[in-house]
């Protein structure tokens, strides 16, 4: 999902599996010409994410559905704050209910999570990077709720970015084999993307540097003492990016060897989804 019409693709799907052959509840105990509205309420602190999205959702599945916005994405929240009204059909929002909040309970959990890795890092200079840990078909969701808490979105999949891990280089025969391999099927393909290069020891990266070609090396399940060696080493000739066992108790302690960028997988696949509320306002 990577645009605007797979969201909308996604947001079909989701409903068909949340809906099926229609929401019983809702048309049994509703008028149908019924209308009305909701407001979603905030019950834990936190970075708001999602809000575009809901509103897509809304509209998805009710352009008569009208929607105002009260906060923006990306802005700090509180228990209490009132995110949007939305008003329309009863038999719309609560069919859209459980899914607006699903989608922003989620992505606000996301945001919140990167925000605090952010200011674990408050002055150092390097960035949070998020990873491809991801919910399957929730990638673009995510990624945007990574960007909306201040973090940095690594590559999206497997197809805009060139990164040599130890897998490849391994079955590759070797670091080298594996980058000229690299080159020369670019070259080949007539593709222009950037290269990123996993190193596993001081050796590696003195390969990689006298190779030239590579955008950015990531110091994979380093030390801290290693990582300045490296950092001294590469003396910025390159980017760096560590990655690799690194816990929110060491993370500021990686960022102060200097290294560019750290990449965090917990950023989208150990969080605690945001306590939001949808209401109805009378």
């Amino acid at each position: 999902m990577n645009s605007l019409h797979d969201l909308d693709s996604a947001i079909d799907l989701w409903f068909r599996e949340d809906i099926g052959e229609g929401d019983h509840t809702t048309f049994s105990t509703i008028p149908l010409d019924a209308t009305g509205s909701a407001k979603l309420l905030v019950k834990e602190a936190g970075i708001l994410a999602g809000l575009a999205v809901a509103q897509r959702i809304f509209h998805r599945f009710d352009k008569e559905i009208q929607l105002l916005p009260l906060m923006e994405d990306g802005c700090a929240i509180s228990p209490g704050d009132l995110v949007f009204r939305v008003t329309g059909k009863v038999h719309s929002l609560l069919q859209c209910e459980r899914l607006v909040l699903n989608v922003m309970q989620r992505m606000s959990g996301i945001a919140t999570t990167t925000n605090e890795y952010v200011g674990l890092l408050e002055g150092t200079g390097t960035k949070i990077l998020d990873t491809r840990k991801t919910t399957p078909g929730m990638r673009l969701l995510e990624k945007e709720a990574v960007r909306l808490g201040g973090g940095v979105n690594h590559r999206f999949g497997l197809y805009d970015m060139i990164m040599i891990k130890d897998n490849h280089i391994d079955f590759a025969g070797g670091i080298g084999q594996a980058i000229s391999g690299t080159r020369a099927y670019l070259e080949e393909k007539k593709l222009d993307l950037d290269m990123v290069v996993e190193a596993r020891s001081l050796e590696d990266i003195e390969v990689v540097l006298s190779m030239g070609g590579v955008r950015r090396i990531l110091l994979d399940n380093f030390s801290v003492e290693l990582t300045k060696e490296a950092v001294k080493l590469i003396d910025h000739r390159v980017e760096t990016e560590s990655s690799g066992g690194i816990t929110r108790e060491t993370i500021r302690s990686y960022a102060e060897c200097g290294v560019d960028y750290i990449s965090v997988g917990a950023l989208t696949h150990q969080i605690n989804s945001l306590d939001l509320s949808l209401k109805a306002d009378f």
